[in-house]
């Protein structure tokens, strides 16, 4: 074991890199154990099992995304701050796939709350809103809304599903223009 220097970060990282090449879902412990150069049972040192290591993968990839969120939102406000903030997102997107994967799998909640890259999303999803001055129950719905837009978005560029010559950029302008307008418009639940 010591002369492949296995750690549970250094298998969690591998893992992350696997799985932006073959995608989260196709991350095995026996392909992580090939790249290594050890036997499977190996890699049970240093992580649980599958789910253990989804989930470590999962923390990583949402200090990663927190780090750019916050990166892309930093004093800004409206529709620069959700500008920023997708773009963030959906350049995390392309550029890390099985990390962007990662990010989606539900995580137990006890995980998350003990998890600065989820708490630090939560915070920096809710502070970048704040300029709409949405109440509850409405600033769930619009984060659902944005979360739900964007989601959408990410799935059908990864699939190349946006077949049609109109720019896709210009597209994704358009649709960050109209929810910038919902949110400034956004009738108040009673």
């Amino acid at each position: 074991m010591a002369r492949a220097g296995l750690t549970a970060d250094r298998v969690t990282e591998a893992a992350a890199d696997l799985a932006d090449v073959v995608g989260f879902d196709n991350v095995t412990l026996s392909a992580l154990a090939r790249g290594f150069g050890v036997a499977d049972a190996s890699l049970y040192s240093h992580v649980r099992n599958m789910r253990d290591l989804r989930t470590r993968v999962a923390v990583r990839a949402a200090a990663e995304l927190g780090d750019r969120l916050a990166a892309a939102t930093a004093g800004r406000a409206g529709k620069e701050s959700l500008t920023g903030f997708a773009n963030a997102w959906r350049d995390f997107a392309r550029e890390c796939p099985g990390r962007y994967q990662a990010t989606q799998m539900p995580v137990d909640p006890e995980i998350v709350a003990g998890s600065p890259g989820h708490q630090r999303i939560m915070a920096i999803t809710y502070a970048h809103l704040s300029a709409y001055a949405l109440p509850e129950p409405d600033l769930t719905d619009a984060i659902r809304l944005l979360r739900s837009t964007y989601q959408g978005f990410f799935a059908i560029e990864a699939s190349s599903g946006f077949d049609h010559p109109r720019d896709l950029q210009s597209s994704w302008e358009k649709i960050l223009d109209a929810l910038d307008n919902a949110l400034t418009h956004w009738r108040v639940s009673s």
